[in-house]
């Protein structure tokens, strides 16, 4: 009975002292049912056991170890990559491949280039061919029974006759039924086209006349970059020291600030590509009408209507003086464009300028300049419009007009005489070969014209006396 009641008064006692350090809690779960939470203190302990963490603990710090391990690796190697791959060494890569597609482009291009040359000249020598069978006479086969001398043209000069006469010997020595004979062999009617051919109307002592005839073109050299599209090239007529009369000069006129004047001491230099000399003008260039005179180039300063003469044994600016209401940078070109608004040109009276005004109303006007000061010493007006022609050029004191600078076979369509004031529908062939014509000059020295056809600097050779039924 004792046992009993102290065994009850022990629980009480130890109910008690729990209740002291005992914490009752009540809360609702995620599914907003109650939870009760009953928590009693450890009246030995002071906090729970940190030593040795037990399995579990290892096993976690094992995996953050190979975690950790792992995330610096993936780190480590994208900052490796990211830094030998920096921006310089992306860009230069870049640049790298697009300096290899240019010049593969570049490659392309030139060989187009002269599969396109080749294609022209073989046109070109089949239209020869086609001219000249055209030209040959249809002549019909003798009778078997007509002796060898009927066969023979009935008319011809006398020089045709001792030819002819040559060709029967040789064929009777041959045979008398030599088959290219009696059907007109090819031979003899290059020789026949010969001896026929007319005359050029002579020149007077002066040297000048009227352009009677432009010769096919003489392809010399092609520019080597995309500024040389459009250019100008030219040789002084009258050269003076330090350079020679075989001196050619170039300029590639593509560009905002066209400065750069290239020099060749002869034509075989210019055809390898060798400049001997290159200068620095001191204010750029306007277009494609510039020009080579005693010593000095003539050009129009950019987006001004002001002439230049620039001195080439000095290499400085000589004179300067605006062309009186000259039209500039667009406002009256010729029919392709390129800023053509004024055109200088060299002939066998001297310096011109090849331009139109407001006044004018699009009309070509042409000056006589003055080659020391630029002063205009005469003026006419045509009553040709400066934008329904592609360029033009003066021989002898005439202007002369062509029609178009992409055709291959245009023509040199009209002519205005200063001496007389009256111009003249004329249509003379002209070839451009490369069909995009920005330039063409004269030269009064070599009775040539100079052009710039696309890329290529060409010439041509004329011919001047006057024309019949003058």
């Amino acid at each position: 009975m004792w046992l009993q009641v102290a065994l009850c008064l022990s629980c009480l006692l130890l109910g008690s002292q729990g209740q002291e350090r005992a914490a009752f809690h009540r809360t609702n779960d995620r599914n907003s049912r109650c939870q009760y939470t009953f928590t009693v203190a450890s009246p030995t302990e002071a906090s729970c056991p940190t030593v040795g963490g037990g399995p579990e603990v290892e096993a976690l710090k094992s995996r953050l170890t190979l975690l950790e391990a792992l995330v610096n690796r993936l780190v480590g190697g994208e900052a490796g990559a990211v830094a030998g791959a920096g921006p310089d060494t992306g860009l230069q890569e870049a640049y790298v491949q697009v300096m290899e597609e240019k010049t593969q482009l570049q490659r392309d291009k030139e060989r187009l280039d002269r599969q396109v040359q080749d294609l022209q000249r073989r046109l070109e020598e089949l239209r020869q061919e086609t001219e000249r069978l055209r030209a040959r006479p249809c002549q019909q086969p003798p009778p078997p029974s007509a002796p060898l001398q009927d066969q023979r043209p009935a008319s011809g000069s006398n020089i045709l006759s001792h030819l002819v006469s040559g060709t029967t010997g040789q064929s009777e020595t041959g045979g008398a039924r030599d088959p290219a004979w009696q059907l007109g062999g090819a031979g003899y009617q290059e020789v026949k086209a010969e001896v026929t051919e007319v005359p050029a109307p002579s020149q007077n002592s002066t040297g000048c006349g009227e352009l009677v005839s432009v010769r096919e073109p003489e392809s010399h050299r092609m520019a080597d970059s995309i500024a040389g599209k459009y250019g100008v090239w030219m040789q002084d007529p009258e050269a003076v020291t330090p350079y020679g009369p075989k001196m050619l000069w170039r300029i590639d006129t593509v560009g905002s600030e066209v400065r750069q004047l290239f020099g060749y001491e002869d034509m075989d230099q210019l055809v390898r590509g060798f400049p001997t000399k290159v200068l620095l003008l001191p204010e750029p260039v306007e277009s494609t009408g510039a020009t080579m005179y005693r010593g000095s180039l003539y050009y129009q300063r950019r987006r001004s209507r002001t002439l230049l003469r620039y001195d080439l044994a000095t290499e400085s600016i000589a004179a300067r003086r605006d062309l009186p209401h000259a039209g500039f940078h667009g406002q009256f070109p010729y029919s392709w464009g390129g800023y053509t608004d004024i055109d200088l040109g060299v002939d066998e009276q001297g310096l011109w300028a090849i331009y139109s005004t407001n006044k004018a109303k699009g009309a070509i006007m042409v000056s006589q300049l003055d080659p020391n000061s630029l002063e205009v010493k005469r003026s006419w007006e045509t009553k040709i419009r400066k934008n329904t022609v592609a360029n033009a050029f003066m021989i002898c004191g005439r202007l002369y007009t062509v029609a178009s600078y992409t055709s291959p076979n245009t023509t040199v369509n009209y002519m205005y005489d200063t001496a007389t004031g009256q111009s003249k529908a004329i249509a003379l062939p002209f070839r451009n070969r490369y069909r995009y014509n920005s330039m063409i000059d004269y030269n009064p020295a070599h009775k040539k014209l100079y052009a710039w056809d696309n890329f290529h600097m060409v010439s041509y050779d004329v011919r001047l006396g006057k024309l019949e039924g003058n």
